[in-house]
């Protein structure tokens, strides 16, 4: 038996209409790459970094390689647009941070950390 909820029956239909346009346009660009971490920037349709006119975010993954036991992968995302700070939009920052550790980091266990104002939290992923 699913327990699963479909996000349209939590989510009002216009927050969801916004978060399926941001995740279908969303790209990425990396900017940085060393034997332990990834830079990537954020691009998403509707929203940038209004000093730069740039990407709307970054997302930093940091592997820890310094054993093989209990092995998280450090992720934060860092959206730099302060029309994601809004408190009404916490599902689609949610949402969003999702996609992209899905995207970025897959199904690996993950600790993550992400900065967007009033809607910054902290998670677990554990596959």
């Amino acid at each position: 038996m699913e327990k699963n909820i479909a996000i349209d029956v939590v989510v009002d239909p216009t927050l969801k209409k916004l978060i399926d346009k941001e995740i279908n346009g969303l790209t990425f660009i990396k900017n940085f790459r060393s034997s332990t971490a990834e830079e990537w920037y954020v691009y998403l349709p509707g929203f940038k970094d209004k000093k730069t006119g740039g990407a709307a975010g970054k997302t930093i993954i940091h592997y820890n390689l310094l054993g093989n036991r209990d092995i998280f992968i450090n992720t934060t995302i860092i959206f730099d647009d302060p029309n994601m700070y809004d408190p009404q939009l916490h599902p689609f920052v949610y949402a969003l941070a999702d996609e992209i550790i899905n995207r970025l980091v897959g199904y690996a266990d993950t600790l993550l950390s992400v900065h967007a104002g009033e809607n910054s939290y902290n998670a677990v992923y554990k596959a």
